[in-house]
């Protein structure tokens, strides 16, 4: 379990930014890197849990809140997988192996992989960057694979090109035990043979079963959707978590920028189970 004292109350290791060193760049799509940091001693910067963010920094540019993209389980290093679309992300891109960023972290709550999905079925469903939440808690599971049932993994992006850790999926993920991953792409592309379509419409397709629960992490578009096929297929709202952490802003719950309703996304989020917010306004 963690015990970084994160999430309610924030200590004061939280709040300092750490030194990172950037020790491996990842060009997973275009537009997408995953970054590996270090401590300068080596190690980890500090524990996290599966779902929890971290306050990224280029000093004189801009910070902001990023998902960790490892596993806990992974002692050695943290991740980043960041998309390129503006000022912070475009000079993150331009750095090199060896460069320096400071991190605050980690903050929010967590996937309850120790709790509520321990010894369940499940179905991950994730479009485009949205992979990046949920690929800590996939790891984590893999890592504890006698603790829970079977996994099916459900990741769609614009085109091939755009899959975010496909190697990782298609030669790991694809032959874990009891784990079955399902591939497709919005329109189809030369060289591709998997399905192609967009994520709601394939979820259908492949009618999942309701012994399962849904974690789900993408565009705002596509988690309506989603919502509404699995609603479809006779899942509740028990049964279906995800995750905020894009409208998470200082972190600790002082700026008032990531309220929805009564919800904090920071101190009370980013990860939801759908019944907890099933009554907030729809901006969300």
């Amino acid at each position: 379990m963690c015990e970084c004292n994160c999430h309610e109350n924030y200590n004061l290791d939280t709040l300092i930014p750490k030194v990172g060193i950037i020790t491996g760049i990842t060009q997973e799509t275009p537009d997408v890197k995953t970054f590996r940091v270090n401590a300068p001693q080596g190690g980890k910067l500090f524990e996290h849990m599966p779902g929890q963010c971290a306050m990224l920094c280029a000093p004189g540019i801009s910070e902001a809140m990023f998902s960790i993209t490892s596993s806990p389980t992974n002692k050695e290093y943290q991740e980043f997988s960041i998309k390129k679309c503006g000022e912070l992300t475009s000079y993150l891109h331009d750095l090199q192996v060896g460069d320096e960023i400071t991190v605050r972290g980690p903050y929010g709550n967590n996937f309850p992989v120790d709790t509520e999905l321990k010894g369940k079925n499940l179905l991950f469903i994730a479009g485009g960057i949205g992979l990046a939440p949920l690929r800590s808690v996939i790891n984590y599971v893999l890592d504890n694979r006698e603790d829970y049932g079977t996994v099916d993994i459900l990741y769609g992006s614009r085109s091939a090109d755009d899959l975010v850790k496909l190697e990782e999926i298609q030669t790991e993920w694809a032959n874990a035990e009891n784990v079955n991953v399902h591939l497709t792409i919005d329109r189809e592309q030369e060289g591709w043979d998997g399905h192609v379509g967009f994520v709601p419409s394939y979820l259908k397709e492949l009618n999942f079963t309701t012994d399962k629960t849904a974690l789900v992490c993408g565009p705002p578009i596509m988690i309506k959707f989603v919502l509404q096929g699995l609603k479809e297929l006779g899942f509740t709202n028990e049964q279906i978590y995800t995750t905020f952490e894009l409208r998470m802003k200082c972190g600790v719950g002082k700026c008032g920028r990531c309220n929805i309703g009564s919800k904090y996304v920071c101190k009370d989020g980013p990860v939801f189970r759908f019944d907890e917010i099933e009554k907030l306004p729809d901006e969300y």
